[in-house]
């Protein structure tokens, strides 16, 4: 048992989605329940872009409770889904329009090349358990690992597809969470393509080319026209990104109590030639586990502009480092103004904790403020000497 204190926290809640994989003999019936799903959307895409646009009168933006009441006795058209499958489709909807602030969303489409994944939402109570297998609008379906859900009370989920076509049944259970203090204060996390994060510590996440490495069977599986082969081959690469990601994010929150991460962009690097190894890499998903782990456990986790990072020195505060494209081979260098010895990566990281603990810029707290100042602030939080 871990002998780390434990933070009193009375009412701690948090919702987390359980996913659970359908048994493959409810795959037709779910299918075609996607499809009555499909029309319901598209019927509100289509009755709300009327609305928002008419030929006279003035325009309406329609809600979910304005739609359920245009769609009040479509159950007679539809066998497998019910009026609260069809609330559940008007409510998401609505929230999704307003969201992208749009007169009209994708269609979603039940065929072709351009088919929309299947999606199948419902109300806490349409789903119950019965014996081994679990209920819903007349049908019994089998999941895996079923015993997860014994003594779970959840609440309104869905049913999803992947890109390979298995269904996934995604439930999201209120839970318990205990905070406990972080052994160690504060750390920087520095993101790069060489090895995908490193730590003001010295730690190291080595990148792991997860796409990468079966890109040529991927390339085979499509020439010989093996698509579902080829979705299952970047359906491995994902979960084993996902997975390496996980432990890594898992471990750092643990450990530290506040975390700091460079604000580097993977949508302006895509655009380059580094796009698959900035994409393999996870940068974002591992922003947002950060995040929602840190939250659920207390974590005060930070996210700052890291120009500069790589030049400055992390001693002495000077820009003596590398710079430039040509420069990205130097992974070690030597600052001239203290002859200090560096890693790249390390450096970056502590410049970036240095940078969360420095005193706000006079001229405002905008990033680009503090960035000017970036070479004094990290001298200041070293030395403490600021005029």
């Amino acid at each position: 048992m871990s002998s780390e204190p434990t933070i009193p926290v009375d009412a701690l809640k948090c919702i987390r989605t359980l996913r659970l994989k359908v048994k493959s003999d409810a795959y037709t019936w779910l299918n075609a329940a996607a499809t009555e799903v499909n029309q319901v959307w598209n019927f509100a895409n289509e009755t709300s872009a009327k609305a928002a646009r008419p030929f006279a009168g003035p325009p309406k933006w329609l809600s979910g409770y304005d739609l359920d009441k245009l769609t009040a006795g479509a159950t007679d058209c539809f066998g497998r889904i019910g009026s609260d499958t069809i609330q559940r489709v008007n409510a998401e909807f609505a929230t999704r329009r307003r969201q992208f602030k749009k007169v009209k969303l994708r269609w979603r489409a039940s065929r072709g090349s351009k088919r929309a994944l299947g999606w199948i939402p419902f109300k806490a109570v349409q789903l119950k358990r019965k014996e081994k297998s679990l209920r819903f609008s007349g049908k019994a379906f089998r999941v895996f690992e079923q015993h997860r859900l014994l003594g779970l009370k959840w609440k309104s989920g869905c049913f999803a597809q992947d890109a390979v076509g298995d269904w996934w049944l995604c439930l999201p259970v209120e839970t318990s969470v205990a905070r406990t203090a972080a052994p160690q204060d504060i750390v920087g996390l520095d993101l790069g393509l060489k090895d995908t994060a490193t730590t003001s510590d010295g730690e190291k996440l080595e990148a792991g080319h997860f796409y990468r490495n079966i890109e040529q069977r991927i390339a085979q599986a499509q020439r010989r026209g093996h698509r579902r082969q080829a979705k299952r081959l970047h359906r491995r690469a994902a979960r084993r990104r996902k997975d390496a990601l996980h432990k890594f994010s898992r471990q750092i929150v643990n450990r530290y109590q506040q975390i700091i991460v460079g604000d580097v962009s993977s949508q302006k690097l895509v655009k380059t030639r580094m796009a698959k190894s900035v994409l393999d890499a996870g940068w974002g998903m591992l922003k947002a586990q950060l995040q929602y782990k840190g939250e659920y456990a207390g974590r005060c986790v930070q996210i700052v502009s890291e120009r500069n990072t790589t030049r400055a020195c992390s001693n002495c505060g000077a820009l003596t480092g590398p710079v430039g494209l040509d420069m990205l081979a130097v992974r070690a260098w030597v600052c001239s103004g203290c002859g200090g010895a560096h890693d790249r990566d390390v450096n970056a990281a502590k410049n970036l904790m240095l940078a969360a603990r420095c005193s706000p810029s006079v001229s405002g707290n905008s990033p680009r403020c503090q960035t000017r100042r970036r070479a004094r602030h990290l001298a200041c939080a070293r030395y403490g000497n600021a005029r």
